[in-house]
C-alpha cells in the first residue's frame, strides 16, 4: 500500500477535525433544542405556571446561545476559508476542504438565519401577551432578505449577495455581485423549488415545461442552475446552411418527451395538435411557410393585410440590417429577411411544439422569451422590429402600452416597426389603433381589412411605421 504524503495527511486531519467541530456544535444545538422543549413539556404537564420559581431565567437565553455557538462556528470556517485562499494552493486536496467548507458554512448561515426569524416569533408572542399595542416595543419583523423565504438551499445560496473577494467596489460602484429573480417567483415558491431541486454538477431534470410555466407566469428570470441541461440521446450534425433554411431537421436533435408529436414529419402534417392554434402550419415549410412575405395569394380575390418584404425594405434602402422578430413561428420570417442580408433574431416560446429547437437547426438565432421580460439590448439600436401571431385582441392594453414603449427603447431613430395581421373584434379596434397612435410614428403603410371567416366581427390590422428623432 503506497504510504501518503504530508499535504495529503495534513488535509485529512484538518477536515476530520472540522467534523467533529461541525458535529459537536450540531450536537449542543440539538442538546439546546431538546431542553427547551423538555422544559416546556415540564411546565404544560404540572398545570402551574408560578411555583415560586422563575422558570423562564434558565430558558430565554437559550437561542441566543445556540445563534452565539453558530456564529462562531460560521467565523471560524470563514477564517479557515480564507486562509486556504491566502495558501494559493490548487491542489485536489485544498480545492475539495475549500468546497467542503463552503457548503457547511452555506447550511450554518440558514440555520442560523432560521434561529433569528424563530427568535424572533417568540419575542413578538411575549410581547403581545404581556403589554398592549406599543410600536416602540413591537418585535423586529420577519428578514426581508429574498433568501429567507425559500427552504431550498440552492435557491437561498443564488438570491443572496455575493460579496467581490477584494472587498472593495468594483467599476461599476458595487462591491458585490446582485443577483435576481422574477417577483412572480414567491407566489410559485412550491414550483421553483422543485425546478431547484438537483445534484449540483450532475444532470439536471427534464424539467424545461416546468420551467416555461415559471416564466410564462411572471417568473422570469428564472435563477441560473448548477446542473447539467439534457440533451439528445444522438444529436446528429446539423444539415449545411444552404440546406437547412428549408428542410425538416433531422428528428434525432429535439427530445421529444415532452411533446405530442414524436418527429417533425407529424408537425408538418398537422396531424396532432401542437398547443397553439395560430401556428398550425409552422412546421409545413414547403407549402405554407415559403410563400410568405415574397407574393401575394393570387387566387385570393378579397384584400389582404400582408406586406411584402421587398416593398417594406424598399421605405429605408439599405438602412435595414438587424431587428427582432417577436412572434410564434419557426422562423421563416428571419430566413427570408437572410436572403436581403439582414439579421433577424426570432423571439418566441416552445408552445407546444420545439419551436426554438427548430429555429435553430434552421441555422437562424432563436431567443428564448416570455412578454413579460425586457428585452436585452440598448437602447436604439435595432433597424427593425416585426411582430404576428402573437400581439392580438387578447392583450390587455396597459400590458400592451409597457411592450410597445419597450420596442420603442430599442429601436432607432428612423427604425421601422412593422404590425404584421393584427386582429381583433371590429368595437376594440378604434381603442388599439389609439395604442399605436400614442407612439406619434410617422406611418409608411396602414391597412385595416375585415377577417371574413368570424362573420364579421373581426378584422386584420397592419402597419409599418417609423420611430421619428427625438431630442437627446
Amino acid at each position: 500500500m503506497p504510504r501518503l504524503n504530508g499535504t495529503y495527511k495534513l488535509a485529512i486531519w484538518r477536515r476530520a477535525y472540522c467534523t467533529i467541530f461541525i458535529l459537536g456544535s450540531l450536537a449542543l444545538l440539538s442538546f439546546a433544542t431538546l431542553s427547551k422543549f423538555s422544559i416546556s413539556k415540564s411546565l404544560l404537564d404540572t398545570g402551574s405556571l408560578c411555583n415560586h420559581l422563575n422558570t423562564e431565567e434558565p430558558t430565554k437565553d437559550i437561542p441566543n446561545n445556540v445563534i452565539v455557538t453558530v456564529q462562531d462556528v460560521t467565523q471560524r470556517i470563514q477564517q479557515e476559508l480564507q486562509r486556504l485562499r491566502d495558501a494559493k494552493s490548487d491542489t485536489a486536496s485544498v480545492v475539495e476542504m475549500s468546497a467542503f467548507l463552503a457548503d457547511i458554512l452555506g447550511l450554518l448561515e440558514s440555520m442560523e438565519a432560521s434561529l433569528s426569524d424563530d427568535e424572533g416569533i417568540d419575542q413578538q408572542h411575549k410581547i403581545g401577551a404581556t403589554t398592549s399595542h406599543n410600536p416602540l416595543l413591537e418585535a423586529k419583523k420577519q428578514s426581508d432578505e429574498p433568501a429567507d423565504y425559500f427552504f431550498r438551499e440552492e435557491i437561498r445560496k443564488y438570491v443572496k449577495i455575493k460579496p467581490n473577494r477584494l472587498r472593495k467596489q468594483n467599476f461599476m460602484g458595487a462591491n458585490g455581485t446582485f443577483t435576481s429573480i422574477g417577483h412572480a417567483c414567491f407566489a410559485m415558491k412550491e414550483e421553483l423549488e422543485e425546478y431547484m431541486d438537483y445534484d449540483i454538477g450532475e444532470m439536471c431534470n427534464d424539467d424545461w415545461k416546468l420551467a416555461q410555466k415559471l416564466m410564462v407566469h411572471g417568473c422570469d428570470p428564472l435563477p441560473r442552475r448548477r446542473c447539467l441541461a439534457r440533451a439528445p440521446q444522438l444529436y446528429m450534425q446539423p444539415f449545411p446552411i444552404n440546406e437547412s433554411l428549408w428542410k425538416l431537421p433531422d428528428d434525432r436533435n429535439v427530445r421529444w418527451s415532452q411533446y405530442r408529436c414524436k418527429k417533425f414529419t407529424c408537425l408538418a402534417g398537422n396531424t396532432a395538435p401542437k398547443g397553439f392554434f395560430k401556428c398550425s402550419d409552422c412546421f409545413n415549410l414547403t407549402h405554407h411557410e415559403m410563400p410568405r412575405w415574397v407574393k401575394l395569394d393570387p387566387i385570393s380575390k378579397n384584400q389582404t393585410s400582408d406586406f411584402l418584404i421587398s416593398d417594406v425594405l424598399q421605405i429605408k434602402p439599405g438602412e435595414i440590417r438587424i431587428g427582432l422578430d417577436f412572434s410564434v413561428g419557426t422562423g421563416t420570417f428571419a430566413a427570408r429577411m437572410r436572403e436581403h442580408n439582414v439579421t433577424i433574431v426570432s423571439a418566441t416560446i416552445n408552445l407546444g411544439a420545439p419551436f426554438n429547437e427548430m429555429i435553430a437547426l434552421r441555422g437562424l438565432v432563436p431567443l428564448y422569451l416570455t412578454i413579460n421580460q425586457r428585452l436585452p439590448f440598448f437602447d436604439n439600436t435595432l433597424d427593425l422590429i416585426h411582430t404576428t401571431r402573437f400581439l392580438d385582441g387578447w392583450i390587455d392594453f396597459v400590458l400592451l402600452d409597457f411592450v410597445l414603449h419597450d420596442w420603442d427603447r430599442v429601436l432607432r431613430p428612423g427604425g421601422l416597426l412593422w404590425i404584421d395581421s393584427f386582429f381583433c373584434l371590429k368595437e376594440d379596434l378604434d381603442d388599439y389603433l389609439e395604442a399605436f397612435k400614442m407612439l406619434r410614428y410617422k406611418k409608411r403603410k396602414w391597412v385595416v381589412v375585415p377577417k371574413i371567416d368570424k362573420s364579421d366581427q373581426e378584422v386584420f390590422f397592419s402597419a409599418v411605421l417609423e420611430k421619428p428623432p427625438r431630442p437627446f
